[in-house]
């Protein structure tokens, strides 16, 4: 079964279509109008080897937050519906991802409950034009929506797009063996309960 889906939402606020396949190769289109929050996202596509288009228009007149926030949304409701019953799939992953003089260590758990550990040393308001603290709300907002457990921790780093390109590189690639099937689970849901 083709883990693909495709999210239209419009709202008074924004105008947002996004499309991911969990098993593409990392081809990305994304416009959304907050230039770093594309960079970012292209890295997420790239290193999960999840293909991902996202066409999102916004009020950027008023600020970034809510193009970001709702493009979370839509990631988070493409998650679970491309993931299915989670039949045979890994459920966690885990990566340390240096950039430069940052590092980040992220875990991943599709259980389907929401839950997040944000311990990360930003230091300036903006990266670009777009809020630092929009990211933290992007990694929370798509958390709660997907239903996973996401955990991002930055020891150390002293630059924040080093450190924000860390946090986006590293949980790529902990979705990307979350998302993983596991051949040896046979079609399994991995859970003892038998669900997620």
């Amino acid at each position: 079964m083709k883990r693909i889906a495709k999210i239209d939402r419009q709202t008074n606020e924004t105008q947002i279509i996004l499309e991911l396949n969990l098993d593409g190769t990392g081809h990305t289109d994304v416009q959304t109008g907050v230039g770093f929050l594309d960079h970012m996202l292209d890295h997420l596509g790239k290193h999960s080897l999840c293909d991902l288009t996202v066409q999102a228009t916004g009020d950027l007149h008023v600020d970034d937050h809510h193009t970001v926030e709702d493009v979370a949304i839509c990631l988070g409701e493409a998650l679970v519906r491309s993931l299915g019953d989670k039949a045979g799939i890994t459920r966690y992953g885990t990566a340390k991802v240096p950039m430069d003089e940052a590092l980040a260590d992220v875990s991943v758990d599709l259980s389907g409950r929401p839950a997040v550990v944000w311990q990360v040393p930003f230091t300036s308001d903006k990266i670009g034009t777009m809020d630092t603290q929009l990211i933290e709300e992007f990694i929370r907002r798509l958390a709660s929506v997907a239903g996973m457990n996401l955990h991002v921790i930055v020891p150390y780093g002293s630059n924040d797009h080093h450190i924000a390109e860390a946090i986006f590189k590293a949980f790529a690639r902990a979705l990307c063996q979350a998302k993983s099937i596991d051949p040896n689970r046979k079609g399994q849901v991995p859970s003892t309960k038998g669900s997620l």
